[in-house]
């Protein structure tokens, strides 16, 4: 088996690295994202009892309204601001109330940033009931729902999921029966979308941003752009569905829209094109995406100059393009003028800057610039040592990963220097039985093997093996890593072939789990089961996994080929 090393990213603690190995649920946003679509006033926080008072619109249908629309759409932000003027008192009353749901909400995010989640709960329980008595007395239109809208939002924005699907299903009841002529109805549409998407429902989600794209498409055009918040909403929910050619499209439409109302070099243009670009990347197009992010290059140097950080930062984007495209050393150029532009002209986190040196790093040692990457790596090690110490538990992922840059150089008696005292790092901080310690000792059984050591290196890995099967289950990922690890192992010891085979049949059965019967990373598996059988002559079972071994080749040959 070839072991692979990676280095991790600064940002991403090991016990984050462990949990993602695990299924996990999504969790809310908790900013004011949620509020794009209508624009309010802010007032001064009233009582914590702020109950949204009942009303009784009769409104005048939105064509026969005579009033001056005046728009903006802040395309970076995704934040959609509409002003409108008119002597209605209908419209007056409606903006009033909408400043109200504003209050609302305010009221809500401020108990929560002050710790005081219980507090925002009995507010959003007892508007909850206020508006349920309404509804139970045949009250059903905008206000409800907009008012439901609000309280979904601010159940969000406390991080409970619980009451979201029956708070949404009741305002598609009502909004399901409004006409598309309804006043703030294009705004619920895009809060509910955006908390279907927050929840998994991606259909659902489609649908509503879908309904809001048309409803803003009747009433002010295809080419307004008052379209691009909710078709970016729209954009990233296909993507988020794996329907990337629509969510592509999509992005291409705001695009078109921003350039013909605010000009090919407008900043407004930066969003889309940056999320054009990733996806397009995510897809395999790198000579796509290479187009999108050097527009966006162009766009900043033009408006604020050649060493301006958002140039560094776009030029980073630009740089994982050119090197998913193959053109590796032009990417490392790019990538370390964007780190000198980025250090010389903004006041940037030094954690950020971590990360960028470690993604430069990567790349460096990609290209067999090896020295190189090393020595940033050293370098973000030491900068980490002197602002926290020797001792501090964030010291780990850096010596993992100047570990991971010696075992490549093959200088295994470094990295084990460099694992072991990560190990003792991390003992201190989680104690030796927690399941984030099982990536630097995986790391270091390797290392072991490497020197020959193979004795010490399976009795590492099998106590990676049993802190893992005890943290996740028996038959996860993150098992099947270090049972292919321990088989590696034990085939150089030269234990015994039958109770190997178990293991790497145990394996199959997991990659077969995760990654389906036809994937790729089942070859290399197989071609381990069928030297086994023959070692241990059995022929028949040995013929059923060769057949389809080669069924898995030919099906893989051209990434095989690479």
């Amino acid at each position: 088996m070839v072991f692979s090393i990676s280095l991790l990213s600064s940002t991403t603690s090991l016990t984050t690295w462990a949990n993602q190995l695990s299924s996990q649920s999504g969790s809310a946003p908790r900013d004011s994202t949620w509020q794009y679509g209508v624009c309010f006033r802010n007032q001064k926080r009233k009582t914590k009892l702020y109950l949204i008072p009942a009303r009784h619109f009769l409104l005048t249908p939105i064509d026969s309204v005579t009033s001056s629309e005046s728009a903006s759409v802040h395309a970076t932000s995704g934040v959609s601001e509409v002003q409108r003027s008119t002597s209605s008192n209908n419209v007056h009353e409606m903006e009033e109330f909408e400043m109200e749901l504003q209050e609302l909400f305010n009221e809500v995010k401020a108990m929560v940033k002050i710790g005081k989640e219980r507090d925002a709960v009995d507010l959003l329980r007892a508007n909850y009931v206020a508006v349920k008595e309404e509804m139970d007395s045949g009250l059903k239109g905008i206000e409800q729902a907009a008012v439901l809208d609000i309280i979904a939002l601010g159940y969000m924005a406390v991080g409970d999921l619980k009451p979201i699907p029956a708070l949404l299903d009741m305002i598609n009841k009502i909004v399901d029966n409004l006409k598309d002529s309804e006043p703030l109805l294009d705004s619920v549409l895009m809060h509910v979308g955006s908390m279907y998407s927050a929840i998994g429902k991606f259909e659902n989600s489609i649908l509503t941003h879908q309904r809001a794209v048309r409803i803003l498409e009747n009433r002010y055009g295809k080419g307004n752009t008052l379209l691009v918040t909710p078709l970016l909403g729209l954009a990233k929910i296909f993507a988020s569905d794996g329907k990337a050619t629509k969510a592509i499209g999509v992005y291409e439409r705001t695009v078109t829209i921003l350039e013909r109302n605010r000009g090919s070099q407008s900043e407004d243009l930066v969003m889309p094109l940056f999320s054009l670009g990733k996806l397009l990347l995510k897809e395999g197009k790198a000579a796509e995406a290479e187009i999108h992010f050097t527009r966006i290059v162009n766009i900043y140097k033009k408006i604020y100059g050649e060493k301006d950080g958002r140039v560094g930062m776009a030029m980073c984007s630009l740089a994982n393009a050119k090197c998913s495209k193959g053109d590796a050393n032009e990417a490392v150029d790019i990538y370390k003028n964007a780190l000198r532009i980025i250090k010389d002209s903004m006041a940037i986190d030094n954690s950020i800057l971590e990360n960028m040196r470690t993604d430069l790093a990567e790349l460096l040692h990609f290209v067999g610039r090896g020295d190189e990457g090393r020595e940033l790596l050293e370098e973000c090690l030491l900068i980490n040592e002197r602002f926290k110490g020797k001792n501090h538990p964030s010291m780990a992922t850096h010596l993992i990963n100047l570990a991971a840059s010696y075992s490549r150089s093959k200088n295994y008696v470094e990295a084990e220097r460099l694992l072991r005292t990560c190990l003792n790092i991390m003992e201190e901080s989680v104690g030796s039985e927690d399941q984030s310690i099982t990536f630097p000792m995986l790391n270091l059984a390797v290392t072991l093997s490497q020197l020959n050591r193979d004795e010490e290196a399976e009795q590492v890995a099998l106590k990676v093996l049993r802190i893992r099967e005890k943290a996740f289950a028996k038959d996860s990922l993150p098992v099947g890593e270090a049972l292919d690890c321990l088989v590696s192992i034990q085939a150089r010891l030269g234990r015994d072939d039958g109770e190997i085979l178990g293991l790497l049949k145990r394996v199959m059965m997991i990659q077969e789990e995760e990654f389906g019967s036809s994937a790729e990373e089942l070859i290399v598996t197989l071609q381990k089961i069928i030297h086994f059988l023959e070692k241990l002559e059995m022929k028949d079972e040995k013929f059923k996994f060769r057949r389809r071994l080669a069924l898995l080749r030919e099906k893989h040959k051209q990434s095989l080929s690479f």
